[in-house]
This record gives structure tokens, C-alpha cells and sequence, in this order.
């Protein structure tokens, strides 16, 4: 009976499996189990996590929605004879079956997170980097296009990842955030009415003493009278600590509580820390000077692209998300997960101004974020280079640090919203050297691969058959393209529908639709923005993933 069943031995090879089965050995048999295979191998390898022997979820998504991607066990009812036998079919361990289990639809386009994962391995290879990790966002949902991590692995073969390999670190790690702090200052001190972005402040030449302590600015730099927005253009650490002044502590920590740091985001995966946020009633004068430079607060990468997204998103925050749906076997969308508004921050005005301020860190040519600049595209973003702590001597260290670019583009409208760090970087350790280029060349590459409307001469998107993610369908467009969605001579975009909003849609534009496949549109042909064909045939190709 079941009661008395156990395992031998378990994920055999065939041959062995053939040999058992030859020598009919009563009491042995050989079962047949499911195993769980990713086909994209390391692609986004820390997201979607893995499962153990058991088909249980271990880590990543695999995980958290264990769940619904294993269906819930269903207790079966046996008719027994006189002599109490069960009455049942002759089937193998028949006490239960599994009931109805989904697939995940993922807000993760598996082509943005290729590029992303290729881009910052060959950054972290290039710096001679302990390791890194990047993130792209949607600022105005929250959807999650890519996460990578550096260290990846390979989820087919989790018996063999370490556990220090396997974490992912943009949600579980926690950082001082150094410069990258200092735009959510600044939008307190605008929102507050404090300063304003003509306002200037004595920068003491490069030296500040607050109690104890001398506050310098980075390399050393010697800064006379700066302007608001020149604080934030050169970095300037003094400049921060006078504005923080002028705000407040109790105001700024409430605003740093508003951006969401000191508690998780929310993101619906596995292993999210909160960082660590002081009680503004035990911040001494010092704490609140280095604070408004990101030192002495921990912040986990996820907070910080969420935070910049809110400021992206015309100062609303927006949760992140993972998943937009479950899908069953057929098909069909069963449950659909829709962005999540967290609350608003600052004013639209204010966000604005911000992004405007933002843009001179990228855009001049003595900003210290020139290296992120894309060509005809206005980019506001920050860079960051924060110290690391040594516990052994109780300090900073000098020479390990994070370097850090976030930035969101076009900065008069944005759509995408981007973070990348480099831990350690043995080469050129400074944010704006080492971070903002690969920030500059992801962002570039998205323009170039995928159709967008970004650019003043948008290009044309190129045929992709669209990678899959297990359980997943590559279905996210990277961003809407409005012209095709208001000129009703242009092709308009699909990806991402389901075959009952394509018909809609097709119907609205007078367009004939030939459906290929189910789930969610990959690809289509003619292409997005594409002018009309003659015959108003569009193809659209839908996946459902496996």
C-alpha cells in the first residue's frame, strides 16, 4: 500500500530504469515523474527560481506562487467492499489527483532582459567588478520589464547553485545609496517650498564642519556658490546638507517614508527586505547631514528605481509587479493582476521640475551623468557612488564601493525608467564613469531593437520572433506606440493582447486579423507603425507559454 511506499533511489537514468524493470523485482516499480524544465536556461534564472525534487517551489516565482502553478491536491473518495477493499480503477498512487494549476503571464519582455543580463555581464567583466545587477521599469505601472543579476544560474541545475549565487540581490541586498539619494531630497525641499531652483548656497569651498564631524565633497572638489539646481548637477555633498537644513529632518524623514525606503516595496516575489531606516528621534545632527547625501540609510535596488519611478510618473508611486495574470491550459486568462497605485508624493509640478533638473545632470556637458546621454533623446537621471561599510575597522571603506546610474527617459514624457550598479568595480569607481554608460547602452539598444516612438525619428522595428520565459509569454510591448494607435494609416501594435482585444482592435481600424496560436500576442507582421497593408491583413502571433 501507499502507507508502506518509499523511494529507492529517484531521477535514475533510463538504463537504469530499464534493468529494474527487467528483473521484476516484486514490491519495485518504476514511476514516472514530471520534471520541471526552463528552456531559456540562466535567462532571468533569479526571477523565475526553481523547483525541488518535489516540484515544490524553492526560490524565485517558483516560489511565491507555488501554488497556482502546481494546482491543489484534490482528495478522492473510495467505495470499499465487505472486507473493507478499495474499489477503484487499476491506476498507480491513486489517493489524489492534482487539481487545475496555471501559468504565469509575466510584465518581463524575456527580449529586454537578454539584453539587459548581456549588457551588465560585460560591464561587470570590463570594471573587474565583484558582481551587479539592473533594472528596468514602466514608470507609470510599476511593471517590471527586466531584472537581472549578474552572478546567474542556471535553474535546471539548482542542486549545483550556491545560496550566495542564487539570491536576488536587487531585492535582498541592502546599500547606502550615496548620491542617488539626493533627487528625493530635492523634491521634498521643492514640494515643501523651501527653496527654489534659483536659491543658492555656499558650498565652503569643499570643507563643511557639522558638530564632530567635516562633511567634503566627493574627490575632493571644491565648490564655492552653487544654485539649486547646480547641487544637483555637480553632486555637490555640501550643497545637499544646506538644503536638508533648510528642509528639517522630521520633514525630510517623512518624505523619505512618502518614496517608500524603510519598508518593502511590495513586489511580489520572494526574500524583499525592507533596508534600514533610522527613527528620525534617534537621527543626531550628523545623521541628518550624511543622510542627505545617502550615507547612513540602507536601501535595496528595487526601493530605489520604485522611488525614482514616482518621480518618473509625475510624483505618484506605483507598486512594482512581476505578474500581470494566471493562464490555464487553454488558454485563457483566469486572473488578471492590474498596477497598484501606493500613493502620491509630490505634485505633478514638482515632479516636473524635478526631471527638468535631472535632465542638466545628463545633458550638460560638465554634468557629472554625461556618459548616460542618448543621442535625441532627453534623459533625466543621477549618478552614485556610495561607500561601503567595513565592520572590522567601523568606518567606510575608501576603495570598496557601489557604483550607481538611475535614470528615466524621455524625460518630458516618461516611459521607461532605468537602474544599474556595479559592486566593487576594480576600474574606474565612480558612477558616472562606470554606471552611466551601461545605462546609456541599454537604453540605446532599446531604442534600436525595438520599434518605439521615443526618438525625434523613430525607427523601425525589427522582426523578432519573441524569446519565451518558462511559464511565460514574452508578451509586454516595450512602450505603446501612440502614432500608430491615433493614424488610422499605420499599423497599430498588438503585442500584449489577448486574441479578443486584437479583434476589437482590428475591427475599430478596419483591419482583418489572422490569429496564429493562443494566449498573448508575440509578434505580428506587418509591424507596429508599419503603414497599412493593401490587403488589411495584419498576422498576429499569440503564445501561451509552457
Amino acid at each position: 500500500g501507499v502507507k508502506n511506499f518509499c523511494w529507492i533511489a529517484r531521477r535514475i537514468a533510463p538504463e537504469q530504469a530499464a534493468r529494474v524493470t527487467e528483473a521484476n523485482i516484486e514490491g519495485v516499480f518504476i514511476i514516472k515523474e514530471p520534471k520541471r524544465f526552463y528552456p531559456s536556461g540562466e535567462l532571468a534564472g533569479h526571477l523565475i527560481g526553481f523547483v525541488g525534487s518535489d516540484a515544490v517551489g524553492l526560490e524565485g516565482l517558483e516560489l511565491k506562487y507555488d501554488k497556482q502553478l502546481r494546482g491543489t491536491p484534490e482528495k478522492l473518495q473510495w467505495t470499499r467492499d465487505a472486507k473493507g477493499k478499495k474499489l477503484y480503477p487499476r491506476v498507480k498512487r491513486p489517493e489524489s489527483t492534482v487539481g487545475e494549476n496555471y501559468n504565469l503571464i509575466l510584465t518581463i519582455d524575456s527580449r529586454i532582459q537578454h539584453l539587459v543580463e548581456s549588457h551588465l555581464k560585460a560591464a561587470v567583466k570590463a570594471k573587474g567588478a565583484k558582481g551587479g545587477y539592473a533594472i528596468v521599469m514602466d514608470p507609470r505601472s510599476g511593471e517590471i520589464l527586466a531584472l537581472a543579476n549578474e552572478m546567474g544560474f542556471d535553474p535546471n541545475k539548482f542542486s549545483e547553485v550556491n545560496p550566495a549565487t542564487g539570491k536576488n540581490k536587487a531585492i535582498t541586498d541592502c546599500f547606502d545609496p550615496g548620491s542617488t539619494f539626493k533627487p528625493f531630497l530635492a523634491a521634498a525641499a521643492l514640494e515643501e517650498g523651501v527653496v527654489k531652483t534659483t536659491d543658492t548656497f555656499n558650498c565652503e569651498n569643499g570643507a563643511y564642519r557639522i558638530a564632530d564631524r567635516v562633511i567634503h565633497e566627493a574627490q575632493r572638489k571644491r565648490h564655492g556658490t552653487l544654485s539649486f539646481r547646480e547641487i544637483l548637477k555637480y553632486s555637490s555633498n555640501i550643497g545637499s546638507v544646506k538644503v536638508g537644513e533648510k528642509l528639517g529632518k522630521e520633514t525630510f524623514y517623512d518624505y523619505i517614508r512618502k518614496f517608500g525606503f524603510g519598508a518593502k516595496t511590495g513586489i511580489d516575489l520572494p526574500g524583499e527586505v525592507s533596508g534600514l531606516l533610522r527613527p528620525v528621534e534617534k537621527w543626531t545632527r550628523v545623521d541628518a547631514s550624511t543622510i542627505a547625501f545617502g550615507q547612513g540609510i540602507s536601501v535595496t535596488a528595487i526601493q530605489l528605481i520604485t522611488a525614482l519611478s514616482a518621480i518618473a510618473n509625475q510624483g505618484v508611486l506605483m507598486k512594482p509587479f512581476i505578474v500581470k495574470g494566471l493562464m490555464d491550459r487553454k488558454g485563457k486568462i483566469v486572473q488578471t493582476y492590474h498596477p497598484t497605485v501606493i500613493r502620491r508624493v509630490v505634485s505633478p509640478e514638482t515632479a516636473k521640475t524635478l526631471a527638468s533638473i535631472l535632465t542638466d545632470v545628463v545633458g550638460a556637458k560638465d554634468g557629472t551623468g554625461k556618459h548616460a546621454r542618448i543621442v535625441n533623446i532627453a534623459v533625466a537621471g543621477k549618478t552614485g557612488t556610495s561607500q561601503k561599510f567595513d565592520f572590522s575597522r567601523h568606518a567606510y571603506s575608501s576603495e570598496r564601493v557601489k557604483t550607481s546610474f538611475m535614470g528615466f527617459f524621455p524625460a518630458e514624457d516618461p516611459q521607461l525608467s532605468i537602474l544599474v550598479i556595479l559592486d566593487e568595480p576594480q576600474r574606474d569607481k565612480w558612477g558616472g564613469v562606470a554606471a552611466a554608460p551601461v545605462f546609456r547602452e541599454i537604453g540605446e539598444q532599446l531604442l534600436t531593437r525595438f520599434r518605439t516612438n521615443l526618438r525625434d525619428n523613430p525607427v523601425q522595428e525589427e522582426e523578432h520572433p519573441g524569446m519565451k520565459v518558462n511559464l511565460v509569454s514574452a508578451s509586454v510591448p516595450l512602450v505603446a506606440d501612440k502614432t500608430a494607435e491615433t493614424d488610422d494609416s499605420l499599423t497599430p501594435d498588438f503585442r500584449g493582447m489577448t486574441i479578443r482585444e486584437v479583434l476589437k482592435k482590428s475591427k475599430e481600424k478596419g483591419l482583418k486579423a489572422r490569429i496564429i496560436g493562443s494566449g498573448w500576442a508575440t509578434s505580428q507582421k506587418p509591424a507596429a507603425g508599419a503603414p497599412m497593408p493593401n490587403d488589411r491583413l495584419c498576422t498576429v502571433t499569440f503564445s501561451v507559454g509552457s
